[in-house]
């Protein structure tokens, strides 16, 4: 297998391991990323860190040879297979957070953005080129990036293609932090962040927060008011607010 899972401490660990392609998405990787994604999804897992393998690159992309002398069904095909496999990623229960080593291009830029949170080592380089190559991005890159960025942002980074760092990343917003040391170990220590919360109100917070991106404030506050006041009847909401009042660290269930 090309995509790894393995688990640590409270963390499920999805690793690319094509180093000798830089970690590129072929179909068959997207197709294993999908069977990963379901395994996690149904894991104890708190949070899901994805990284890859080597200290070159975090993905290139897309595997440009694969993508040539395909008919307009097939590519249409291969666009669709990628966007739903990194959508079923945005879906998962618990927060994940892409590791960006080295090379985040095309499909693997997408593939992070993907993710509830983005991290970067310092030698980590991210961009969208496919407009160098007469194309734009096919697997959310279109659609993700202006939510992370702003639509400004993200139609430069998309028309000119050209290699965003970290400090300016981390500026613009297209990452939450830059990273020294270890990456995974960097990466599971953001994680342990928001992991030891309970996670009915970590996924109520994330659906909120990504249904405004989509709705006018006067339906977005509906959606908050819902969502708060499911909030509300959880064991957890209970547990969190006597140990407020008894000054002790709550323990979450998670119901």
């Amino acid at each position: 297998m090309t995509v790894e899972l393995s688990y640590f401490e409270e963390f499920a660990v999805i690793r690319l391991n094509r180093p000798e392609a830089l970690n590129a998405l072929s179909f068959a990787i997207i197709r294993e990323l999908d069977v990963v994604i379901e395994e996690v999804a149904t894991s104890n897992a708190r949070a899901a860190l994805i990284i890859g393998e080597g200290e070159k690159s975090f993905c290139a992309g897309a595997d440009i040879k694969e993508l040539m002398g395909r008919s307009i069904s097939e590519q249409k095909q291969g666009a669709e297979l990628g966007q739903r496999v990194f959508h079923k990623l945005s879906l998962l229960p618990m927060p994940t957070v892409a590791i960006i080593n080295g090379f985040a291009f095309g499909g693997g830029l997408e593939l992070a953005l993907a993710c509830t949170f983005r991290l970067a080592t310092e030698n980590a380089r991210m961009a969208l080129p496919e407009i160098k190559l007469g194309l734009i991005p096919g697997y959310g890159g279109t659609q993700r990036l202006p939510r992370v960025v702003g639509e400004s942002r993200a139609l430069e980074l998309i028309m000119t293609g050209r290699v965003v760092k970290p400090e300016e990343a981390e500026r613009i917003g297209l990452v939450n932090r830059v990273i020294k040391g270890d990456p995974l170990d960097s990466g599971a220590s953001f994680a342990r962040e928001f992991s030891g919360f309970g996670m009915l109100a970590l996924g109520y917070a994330r659906e909120a927060v990504q249904r405004a991106l989509d709705l006018p404030v006067s339906e977005g506050l509906k959606v908050e008011a819902d969502l708060s006041t499911l909030a509300y009847q959880t064991e957890d909401a209970a547990e969190g607010m006597e140990a407020f009042v008894a000054k002790r660290n709550p323990e979450f269930k998670d119901y």
